[in-house]
């Protein structure tokens, strides 16, 4: 875990100025720091909360180590790497210690089986519960995604900027890019075009719903069949493995915060930003809580929501039509969590990392509280909890409405009474893998979209946008206001950890020097 005491805070750092202040600490707002310091330019990172990593960071509560959002991995244990995380990984030159993993456990309607990654696993889960008609049709949904799939790695997010740059860095690509051009026409719209013209099988379709919830928090028909197509590339092919960083999210986190401070920038932690500081129609600093004042030469870039962001920004700084604009984003519900740090003596040996959790297909996987996603991440890492414990986070992802929540007093009793009613769902998926769950408890603590809103600084508590494939994008991280970009989920290419990984990427290499832009991509191997 990374020692708070390494970093300065805003009551022990005076008024300074910095080429680069990046608002948020999140993996996005880390990415882009962490490369804009490699790039030579000086960097400061404000974090609202006494703990880096926003939504992926880990916090210890009696001996256990907890993840507090993502725990799922993918393409982060080698390079090079389609993932851009670990692009950006190779890019500072951090390492990141993985163990891997194939295999997770599904409890759906139909019953109960594990399933994992690689080509062919997944077909016999269908002819088990379905039989060989729905084999064929998923081994012709692998044929159709293919080169869907080469098409949505073509370009590595590594090569893109927003100036006249992009010309060259991109031009690098020109030739895979040409080759798949009829391809990358096919990835703007809805993964469910794809899917409504090869899989008929209702087990399937239920099944490409759920994976898809699970990346973007909107089902087939709104998440971009971009998405889908990486999906594929990196978890149906021989040979696919899952990651689970060794020390849990956190260990992401203190990979960027040393690549970070190594090339010699700060993360000032309890730095909360009330308002961007403008002159003359551009953004030159912050105001931080407390009235303390740091100036950026260059830029801020800012890691919070889209509407969060909106709040920093003084009255006028943008146009009405913009603020409208991205205020009227629609956004994906919040989350319920589930931390536990339980007694393991006794259960049993094959107990998996994950575990997906179905209540009912028919309302729908984006209904309330009718997918609960389980992580037993101390399975394959005992150190995130003491000797003969396990550490347990089960959530609800992003399908807990804000609206029951709204207004209450988070002392009350009608708060304390609501957070029991709504953690049942939890509870219950959970007693379907330890039946006695509950009385091995040492540590218990459920987590609101209230807290998700307090702890995170995150707008209602929310996901994220919720932009429907074929009906919306994710904006750039250009804004009207000079001196202004951003980055995170928000933005291009949106929700999950690699895509807010891409977007520091994409923040950071529009302000950096073209020839060490293109430095960065020969580091990396992104050819490879």
């Amino acid at each position: 875990m990374i020692q708070q005491t390494l970093f300065p805070t805003a009551s022990t750092l005076g008024d300074k100025d910095t080429d680069v202040i990046v608002i948020g600490s999140g993996i996005g707002g880390l990415s882009c720091a962490a490369l804009l310091a490699h790039y030579g330019f000086t960097v400061t990172v404000c974090e609202s909360h006494s703990i880096p990593g926003g939504a992926a960071h880990t916090f210890e509560r009696n001996g256990f180590k907890f993840d507090s959002g993502p725990s799922l991995y993918s393409g982060l244990s080698y390079s090079p790497s389609a993932n851009p995380l670990r692009q950006v990984l190779d890019a500072i030159g951090e390492e990141l210690n993985c163990v891997t993993y194939n295999t997770w456990g599904c409890c759906l309607p139909e019953g109960d089986f594990d399933t994992s990654v690689g080509a062919d696993q997944f077909c016999e889960v269908l002819n088990q519960f379905c039989g060989n008609e729905a084999v064929v049709e998923w081994r012709e949904l692998q044929r159709v995604m293919k080169p869907l799939a080469r098409a949505a790695t073509a370009l590595p997010p590594a090569a893109l900027r927003l100036d006249v740059g992009a010309i060259v860095t991109v031009s690098r690509f020109a030739p895979s890019l040409f080759q798949h051009i009829a391809d990358i026409a096919k990835l703007t719209g809805p993964f469910s075009r794809i899917m409504d013209g090869v899989i008929k099988n209702s087990f399937t379709r239920n099944w490409l719903d759920l994976l898809c919830f699970l990346l973007s928090g909107l089902p087939a028909n709104g998440t971009s069949a971009a998405e889908m197509a990486f999906m594929f590339a990196d978890w149906y092919r021989p040979g696919a493995v899952l990651d689970y960083p060794l020390g849990g999210c956190g260990a992401l986190v203190d990979a960027l915060v040393r690549g970070l401070k190594r090339y010699g920038g700060q993360l000032m932690l309890n730095a909360h930003v009330e308002q961007v500081l403008v002159e003359g129609k551009r953004a030159v600093g912050v105001y931080l809580q407390g009235g303390k004042q740091i100036r950026a030469r260059l830029a801020v870039i800012s890691n919070a929501s889209v509407w969060d962001t909106l709040k920093l920004l003084p009255e006028g700084a943008v146009p009405k039509h913009f603020q409208q604009q991205r205020q009227a984003t629609p956004e994906c519900d919040s989350f319920m969590h589930l931390h536990l740090g339980i007694d393991a003596q006794g259960l049993r040996s094959d107990l998996a990392c994950h575990y997906i959790f179905v209540n009912n297909w028919e309302i729908g996987v984006t209904a309330p509280q009718n997918v609960v996603l389980v992580s037993i991440p101390s399975v394959l890492d005992p150190s995130l909890a003491p000797s003969g414990k396990h550490v347990i986070h089960a959530y609800t992802p992003g399908n807990e409405p804000y609206d029951l929540w709204q207004g209450m007093n988070r002392k009350s009793e009608e708060y304390i009474r609501q957070k029991q009613l709504r953690a049942e769902v939890m509870w219950q998926a959970l007693e379907r893998i330890i039946p006695d769950i509950r009385s091995r408890c040492d540590v218990t603590l459920v987590g609101t979209p209230l807290t998700h809103e307090r702890y995170l600084r995150r707008h209602r508590g929310s996901y994220g946008p919720a932009f429907e494939a074929g009906k919306g994008f994710f904006p750039s991280s250009s804004t009207p206001l000079s001196g202004l970009l951003c980055c995170g989920d928000s933005t291009f290419p949106g929700i999950g950890l690699p895509a807010v990984a891409a977007s520091g990427m994409i923040a950071a290499n529009t302000l950096a020097p073209l020839k060490k832009h293109l430095e960065m991509l020969q580091d990396i191997d992104c050819l490879g």
